[in-house]
């Protein structure tokens, strides 16, 4: 437990800046990346301990909402398709300020496919988990100031965020939106015949 306490808190730390703020700059570079599909489901979404009750359909909309505010910004000419999975959650309740305020989680599985190669990127599905932005400050929980569409809102647009991070990494990285990392770069030999 108190080892769950620990992990816990460090990725409250990492996600503690709202995955929202960003969105009024120009888009990190991406290279060549247009995002067609957006698909997200939530059949086997687990509500977490305490967490307050939305449905699958709501889930799915949350989250595919804020990839497309995040990634309808690229209008490169490759296409890409997301399939995003929602695997648990928990929308905080109000708690006991100072004593137990409970914090919003979401967990989702990312599959990044390249449609021209016809090719899924990511052979495993990418876990991406997130925790509410921490805009209420330590001691007060968004159980208390945040409805669970709120919440949701909030905790889908830190998973966007998380997964322009990842794409970021796999495309410095590996090379997905530019080519291989090989290929970038090289001069393509002319065939002699």
């Amino acid at each position: 437990m108190i080892r769950l306490f620990a992990i816990l808190t460090c990725l409250s730390i990492l996600t503690a800046c709202n995955g929202a703020r960003d969105l009024q700059d120009a888009p990190v570079p991406l290279g060549d990346f247009n995002l067609v599909h957006n698909i997200a489901v939530a059949p086997k979404a687990q509500k977490g301990p305490l967490s307050r009750t939305v449905s699958e359909e709501v889930l799915a909309k949350a989250l595919s909402d804020a990839t497309e505010e995040r990634f309808g910004r690229y209008n490169g000419s490759r296409d890409y398709h997301f399939g995003m999975s929602v695997e648990g959650y928990v929308l905080a309740q109000p708690g006991i300020p100072l004593v137990f305020s409970p914090k919003s989680i979401l967990i989702i599985k990312l599959t990044v496919w390249d449609d021209a190669k016809n090719l899924k990127l990511t052979p495993e599905p990418h876990t991406i988990t997130v925790l509410e932005s921490l805009d209420q400050g330590p001691v007060v929980g968004s159980g208390y100031t945040k409805s669970a569409e709120e919440q949701l809102k909030n905790l889908s647009q830190n998973a966007a965020k998380q997964i322009e991070n990842f794409l970021v990494k796999q495309n410095k990285e590996q090379g997905w939106f530019n080519g291989s990392p090989v290929a970038v770069g090289e001069s393509v030999a002319e065939d002699p015949a």
